[in-house]
């Protein structure tokens, strides 16, 4: 069976063709030529063509979600409102945007090839947008390019859900066992390996950074490896330094974890690998499983798995935390998006009716139960904070309404962890945002300088124009929830993953 898997993995989940895309006809642009017939055609706002494999039955081939055609370059972008001079650096997002998606009306949200898309800021200009395709050997070989060094590891290369900054260089990741890739300053793939460390381990589409440390961690599976998970800690310098294996059943699929000062907090949840999925042909092995228990646990960050802590929780699945911190007398709060299930019905992404809600969990001291208290029913995804508090007490979470049709208008929600009031911004009514990362303001300094509140800084990320069905970039005073800019980008950006704000420091 691991064999045939192993075969239909390669021929089926992430196979690629090649692709002939014409060059747009702008003076402000180029487009470097791929290989095959056009799915989206240079056009103007308003004018954008059809995906060759779009399909009716299909809506994660389609609208905000169609992949776009080519990779293009954009310079000197205008922008309404006023970019923040100080932020010199790239924001960059990556998402699936298959070349050609075969079995259309199966093709899975989760599994096409990854492409990030990238806006450099410098002096409150937008000097450039361009879209690269992560270059893996399935990517470089359907389009005719050289192979790029490293260990890919794992039975597939297909990067697409994560890119952050990392000991001076800019990565992207995935989960369920390839390597991380590392690109160079415009996007293009330089190499793949798990960072700096001659180690070969799975890892993860979300480390999470301790800003104190400087280390990274994860908690990493692989997709042939039912029976255990793997916590990873990556230091400073790009070197994994400690590994711990977890035993597990089922093949769990472990999309994220959260850290606090002291603990790694574990999410085994009810999504596992499925062989039926591989026996029906879906595109995605992982469904959701009641038979299989829900719980969570507390790993020691310098312990083993025989020290761990479970908890058990009630059935339901959980894609991001946003954050986890320790409480003075032992427990362990952390701050979920929570969906009453995953991948129930649905074989070829999330469902309609998952009612995703922000939710307070605490893992009591003296207890072996979640409990549980809801922040915010309003159905919403990507929870983000102040990195600078990732594992401590922290007072503001921001996250998009979620829903996963092809209509504008959902709302930037920012909640208040004090209070436990949510207030909403909504962009515009043709405009459906993805994940908006929170980049803090520069704290003064010298003598008699006083603190900035947690909340002084912005937040920004792409947003897909259901009318013109091109890209915007947005730029909000997360202080007061008002826009404070926005970057019209000429060229279809689909609904995609995660991205993060990386200083031009970490740019190499």
């Amino acid at each position: 069976m691991l064999t045939s898997y192993t075969f239909w993995i390669g021929m089926r989940m992430f196979t690629t063709h090649t692709l002939r895309l014409p060059m747009p006809n702008t003076a402000s642009s180029t487009a470097l030529p791929l290989t095959g017939q056009p799915r989206h055609s240079p056009a103007g706002r308003g004018q954008v063509a059809p995906t060759a494999g779009a399909t009716a039955d299909n809506r994660f081939l389609n609208g905000p979600f169609a992949p776009v055609a080519q990779e293009v370059t954009h310079r000197h972008l205008p922008a309404r409102g006023t970019l923040p001079a100080e932020l010199d650096g790239l924001y960059v997002r990556i998402g699936p945007n298959p070349l050609k998606p075969t079995q259309t009306s199966k093709h899975h949200w989760f599994t096409g090839d990854g492409m990030v898309h990238g806006l450099r800021l410098q002096g409150g200009q937008a000097l450039w947008y361009r879209n690269r395709y992560i270059g893996s050997a399935s990517v470089n070989k359907a389009l005719g390019r050289a192979q790029v060094p490293g260990e890919t590891r794992g039975i597939f290369d297909t990067v697409n859900t994560n890119v952050f900054g990392h000991a001076g260089r800019l990565w992207a990741s995935v989960e369920a066992g390839p390597a991380p890739v590392q690109l160079d300053a415009e996007l293009n793939t330089v190499r793949s390996g798990l960072f700096d460390s001659p180690t070969r381990h799975p890892f993860s589409a979300h480390p999470h950074l301790d800003p104190v440390t400087g280390d990274l961690h994860a908690v990493c599976y692989d997709a042939i490896q039912h029976r255990k998970l793997s916590y990873v800690r990556v230091n400073a310098q790009g070197a994994v330094d400690k590994v711990v294996h977890i035993p597990v059943k089922h093949g769990p699929m472990v999309h994220d974890c959260a850290v606090t000062q002291r603990q790694v907090v574990v999410m085994d949840l009810p999504v596992t690998f499925s062989w039926w999925s591989i026996v029906r042909r879906d595109t995605f092995p992982y469904v959701w499983n009641p038979k299989h228990p829900a719980r969570v646990g507390l790993l020691p960050r310098d312990g083993e798995a025989r020290d761990m802590r479970w908890f058990d929780i009630e059935p339901c699945y959980v894609f991001h935390p946003c954050n986890a911190f320790d409480l003075p007398d032992g427990s362990v709060v952390m701050d979920v998006v929570v969906h009453q299930h995953m991948f129930n019905r649905s074989r070829v992404g999330p469902e309609d009716d998952t009612a995703p809600r922000f939710e307070r969990w605490t893992l009591p001291v003296g207890g072996t139960r979640v409990q549980r208290q809801v922040v915010c029913e309003r159905p919403q995804e990507f929870p983000r904070l102040n990195e600078t508090l990732v594992g401590q007490p922290y007072r503001f979470a921001y996250a998009t309404e979620f829903t996963v049709d092809n209509a504008g208008g959902q709302a930037l929600l920012k909640h208040d962890l004090q209070t436990f009031l949510t207030q909403a911004l909504q962009l515009g009514p043709d405009l459906k945002p993805g994940e908006f990362v929170f980049v803090p303001r520069q704290a003064p300094s010298g003598q008699g300088a006083q603190p900035l509140p947690e909340d002084a800084g912005w937040l920004m990320g792409y947003a897909f124009n259901v009318r013109t069905g091109l890209g915007e970039f947005h730029v909000v005073d997360a202080e007061h929830m008002q826009p404070q800019a926005v970057v019209e980008v000429p060229a279809p950006i689909p609904m995609g993953f995660h991205g993060n704000w990386v200083p031009a420091a970490n740019l190499r």
